[in-house]
């Protein structure tokens, strides 16, 4: 009887804490009052972001679902990630962490960007600086090999005074690339290490070749086993004195 006594007392006053736990939760003074918003708000305005959100929760302090917080906030614009933190008895802070665009994502005139993640995402493309992006492609779910690609081939073009501005892998593996100048580079396929290597001949190459003819480059093909084929703007092909053909750019292969 005794133990059975002292079960039956543990019970209520279980009970009784809960009760009163759950009458305290309910009071006013925890009721939600303000929510700070720290980290990366260059592309988002504090305070809309907090006037956007509040209306879309639920609860207070305690019953407030977290998980539905930071879900409202990363679905705002460039919001790539918030973390919430609950400061007691009655406010929020958001910590968030923003897209940072690195690329265009897509065919020309696509409205999707990259970030340094590799992440596709949508965003107003009339936030960033256009001129100092490129624009990189590839089959769904390869995003970030292409960026890889993309980050190891650029400084390859840099030190030859030119810039990689879109470089896109097809769904058959090849690669392929466009730099500022205009000029078409077919990569042919293999991993980034890879057609880094084939680059960096390629190029060599094509410092020798500008300067004996000293021409830009207008296209490229890479995909020969033992070298490449190379067109120069403005080398032509025939003889100045036969009048019946037209000028052609020069089609030159050259051997490794």
């Amino acid at each position: 009887m005794n133990a059975l006594s002292v079960l039956l007392s543990l019970v209520l006053v279980a009970m009784v804490l809960a009760l009163g736990a759950s009458w305290l939760m309910r009071q006013s003074v925890f009721n939600l009052s303000a929510i700070s918003v720290q980290g990366d708000v260059a592309h988002n305005n504090a305070v809309t972001l907090r006037a956007n959100v509040a209306p879309r929760l639920e609860g207070n302090f305690f019953t407030v679902d977290m998980a539905r917080v930071r879900a409202v906030f990363e679905s705002a614009p460039w919001v790539r990630k918030a973390v919430v933190h609950r400061q007691f008895p009655n406010r929020l802070r958001v910590v968030l962490q923003e897209h940072q665009a690195v690329a265009f994502w897509g065919s020309e005139g696509d409205t999707r960007l990259l970030n340094s993640f590799g992440e596709v995402f949508d965003a107003n493309q009339g936030e960033v600086e256009a001129d100092e992006l490129p624009q990189l492609n590839g089959p769904v779910g390869q995003a970030a090999l292409v960026l890889q690609a993309f980050e190891a081939l650029s400084p390859l073009f840099e030190q030859f005074d030119t810039v990689l501005q879109q470089l896109e892998l097809s769904s058959q593996g090849s690669w392929r690339a466009q730099l500022d100048s205009g000029a078409d580079i077919e990569l042919g396929h293999g991993s980034p290490e890879e057609v880094r290597a084939r680059c960096e001949r390629f190029l060599v190459t094509l410092s020798q070749v500008s300067s004996r003819y000293g021409r830009e480059l207008e296209s490229a093909d890479l995909r020969y086993g033992n070298g490449y084929a190379l067109k120069i703007r403005g080398v032509t092909t025939v003889d100045p004195g036969d009048k019946t053909h037209k000028a052609n750019k020069a089609d030159i292969k050259v051997t490794r």
